[in-house]
């Protein structure tokens, strides 16, 4: 949720360029302390932690302090990254189709790079952690961090700035107690509806919204009434279009986010189960010990490859059958991933079950081979690259721009409400399956469970939630700006924007 408060300031007062800067601090100094806290007070003696050697127990100050450090690297990691995808956007003008197309692209690429961060975390970080070597692993986070902030402090004279639009939640909520107050009016035709004059929104720093036909329950906030008319403007009786679009848009937007979130649970069985259902399988290529955790690298080279076939190949290819030079749309790509996502928990399943049939007696991991995971891995990654960068997109693109870094933040809670769905899962499952004295599907030891249901549930989830979400894709009616004038400033200074914060 740290996602959406970096996302809060950053359309509400503080702007994306600051925004960014306040919490890669933050994530630094987080990193920092996790450093100096394993160095000196968790990490006892040297090399504990490796599975072997067990560290002594620290003081309450050294928890203390490693408990507020971590807090510190997830409200840092979280605060800036949903604005930093949007200042990125925020460098391109659409106005030029060059640099429209250019933006189409930049998405794509933003979380390749994000997963070409993640491919050195998941195998170089992930030997440190398994040799019992934390401090470094954290020094070496740390030092990426600092080369990161330090990267992008050094483009602020290139970069372009779009100033805060206020706070957005006084505005919706002007929207729907306007409306509440005239639930006996009846909302008038779409060119009676009131907007203020001249090229510019009432909401500062925003593009006009043209009027939609959704929600029409709303635009009784923007019909004119006499009483309007003999006393002075007050926003919470009587709203502009744009003001009431930006409230329909909201609206229009959450079926959509509701039905990523199941997604989402199928994303975190990476980092949990197939970890899990890793560790008791044969990990050893010769005499080397492959970590259960580093078989997400194959999820991230996955990601890598697909994010270039589908930029170099399939995009052309789609653009030429459907004549749209973009390709898929956002939604076609989101419900590609759902179906990619479904197969990969098939392909998790089917693993398992083979995995149950080599396991010998009193054996705690399966004689079958770790890289039978492979599979489920790569079909995660492939999903990822529809879903997560569809959602990128998709988010930023429809949300208003006050509310921008919101949508892209929208995506990052889909992940986070993703975890919690899933651990609720977990437990409904195990609560259902030990009853009457069963080891249910879920235990300790895999051998004596089957997880291989719970993943064909997570499956099954998967392909309704697919159903759904084709009702409320093809509901679904974007947003139209109105671009005849250019609404937003632009400004190549960071004074200015600190300044006008």
């Amino acid at each position: 949720m740290c996602s959406l408060i970096g996302a809060f300031l950053s359309d509400s007062y503080w702007g994306r360029y600051l925004t960014c800067a306040v919490f890669q601090l933050i994530l630094v100094s987080g990193l920092v302390l996790v450093s100096v806290s394993s160095w000196f007070f968790l990490i006892k003696p040297d090399g504990c932690g490796d599975g072997e050697l067990a560290c002594v127990p620290t003081s309450s100050a050294g928890v203390a302090v490693f408990y507020l450090a971590i807090y510190l690297v997830a409200f840092g990691y979280g605060g800036h990254q949903p604005s930093i995808a949007t200042f990125g956007a925020d460098q391109f003008d659409e106005s030029k189709p060059k640099e429209k197309k250019s933006k189409a692209a930049y998405f794509s690429y933003f979380y390749f790079a994000l997963n070409f961060g993640s491919l050195f975390s998941n195998t170089l970080l992930v030997y440190f952690e398994d040799q019992g070597k934390w401090t470094l692993g954290f020094l070496l986070s740390l030092g990426s961090a600092v080369l990161a902030l330090v990267s992008f402090l050094f483009g602020t004279p290139g970069y372009q700035h779009v100033k805060p639009c206020g706070n957005p939640l006084p505005r919706v909520a002007q929207v729907f107690v306007a409306s509440v107050k005239k639930w006996n009016v009846i909302p008038a035709k779409a060119d009676e509806l009131y907007e203020v004059e001249g090229p510019e929104s009432a909401i500062k720093g925003s593009r006009k919204i043209l009027h939609s036909d959704d929600f029409e329950f709303l635009d009784k906030a923007a019909t004119v009434t006499e009483d309007d008319l003999c006393h002075q403007k007050n926003p919470w009786r009587l709203c502009t279009i744009s003001q009431v679009e930006e409230a329909k848009c909201v609206l229009k937007m959450l079926p959509i986010w509701l039905c990523t979130i199941i997604y989402s649970v199928v994303f975190t069985q990476m980092a949990s189960l197939f970890v899990e259902q890793g560790d008791v399988m044969n990990s050893y290529v010769g005499k080397f010990h492959l970590p259960a955790a580093s078989m997400s690298a194959f999820d991230i080279c996955s990601v890598l490859v697909c994010t270039g076939i589908y930029r170099q190949i399939l995009v052309p290819l789609a653009g030429r059958l459907s004549g749209n030079t973009r390709g898929l749309t956002e939604l076609q790509r989101m419900g590609i991933g759902l179906i990619i996502g479904m197969l990969a928990m098939f392909a998790a399943g089917a693993t398992e079950i083979e995995r149950l049939r080599h396991v010998t007696e009193g054996e705690k991991a399966s004689s079958l081979s770790i890289f039978w995971q492979i599979p489920q891995y790569v079909l995660v990654g492939a999903s990822e690259v529809f879903m997560y960068v569809g959602q990128l997109e998709f988010f930023n693109g429809q949300a208003p721009d006050g509310i921008k870094s919101l949508g892209s933040s929208l995506c990052m809670a889909s992940i986070s409400l993703g975890n919690y769905v899933s651990s609720m899962l977990v437990n409904m499952v195990m609560k259902i399956t030990t009853t009457g004295g069963r080891p249910g599907w879920i235990p300790d030891d895999l051998n004596t469970g089957h997880i291989d249901r719970f993943y064909f549930l997570i499956a099954a989830l998967t392909a309704l939630d697919f159903v759904i979400y084709l009702f409320c894709a093809n509901w679904y009616k974007p947003i139209t700006i109105d671009d005849s004038h250019k609404g937003i400033e632009m400004e190549n200074q960071e004074d200015d924007v600190i300044t006008g914060v």
